[in-house]
């Protein structure tokens, strides 16, 4: 926009004419002396144009500059309030961590089906699935018990085979800023370092109920419903020691061996009081 030559009006220093102007400066020869002001801020303050179309135009550009104004501050504030959140959810999780007391059976077992079995290791990730009934029915199940210290150990059986083959596909320890009661989307991520994925072959050694046991019906190999249970850290840590004397491959063993032994650890359980299993597969 070239206002020079312009005529414009001060409410303190009278009329004057525009001598020159850049994007953020605006000079004007006043009668008895130059002024400069800051442009366009001015002309909403102090100085009016005279001339009708240069006016509008310097209207238009004024609201424009006011509205990324307001669209900029209305971003500066809802960063505030993200902050103020995390800045809460962060002591939340603090205070939660420091009062945390281990719960004796605050790992999760998952029943993986088909279409899970195709994505869970390379998303790494799992779905609770969504609550059944009441006044939270369709919401994401809250794995309340899962802290770092937990592990998700995947399981599946073949539609074709007796609950007693279900067998062990792989295992991974939450995220370490993972807390369940904070989970909203109901998907639980795993740690970016341990995780281990069993082959065919390992897998056909690890069957889940030679760890699991419904205590009530101690002989009885039983799922019924439901995409996954809690259960005992001990047995968490049966099978990861298990998966070390599994693992032939060097880099994977020494993986599954830094895992064990961090798991065992955060759990505050000793190797060498860790009982042999004794699930429902070898009580029959």
């Amino acid at each position: 926009m070239n206002l020079i030559n312009k005529e414009v009006t001060h409410k303190r220093f009278g009329t004057g004419s525009i001598v020159n102007h850049n994007d953020s400066i605006i000079e004007i020869d006043f009668a008895t002396e130059k002024k400069k002001f800051v442009f366009p801020d001015a002309f909403g303050k102090f100085l009016k144009l005279h001339d009708h179309n240069a006016a509008n135009s310097l209207k238009k550009m004024l609201q424009k500059i006011e509205l990324e104004q307001e669209k900029a501050e209305q971003k500066r504030e809802e960063e505030k309030e993200r902050q103020r959140k995390e800045q809460q959810l962060r002591l939340e999780h603090e205070q939660l961590m420091k009062n945390h007391k281990l719960h004796p059976k605050s790992q999760m077992v998952f029943w993986c089906d088909v279409e899970e079995q195709s994505k869970v290791f390379t998303e790494w990730k799992v779905f609770t699935g969504v609550i059944k009934s009441g006044n939270n029915k369709g919401k994401p199940n809250k794995p309340t018990r899962l802290y770092p210290n937990s592990v998700c150990l995947l399981t599946a059986r073949d539609s074709s085979t007796a609950e007693k083959d279900r067998r062990i596909l792989g295992v991974y320890m939450v995220n370490e800023d993972f807390i369940g009661q904070f989970c909203e989307d109901g998907y639980i991520p795993a740690h970016s370092e341990y995780r281990l994925q069993l082959t065919e072959q390992e897998s056909d050694k690890m069957p889940f109920w030679k760890y699991y046991v419904n205590e009530k019906s101690p002989h009885k190999m039983t799922w019924n419903t439901g995409k996954y249970r809690y259960f005992d850290n001990e047995w968490m840590a049966q099978i990861l020691l298990d998966i070390v004397s599994l693992k032939s491959d060097t880099q994977e063993r020494e993986l599954a061996q830094t895992f064990f032994e961090n798991f065992c650890r955060m759990n505050r359980i000793r190797e060498d009081e860790l009982p042999e299993p004794n699930g429902a597969l070898l009580r029959i």
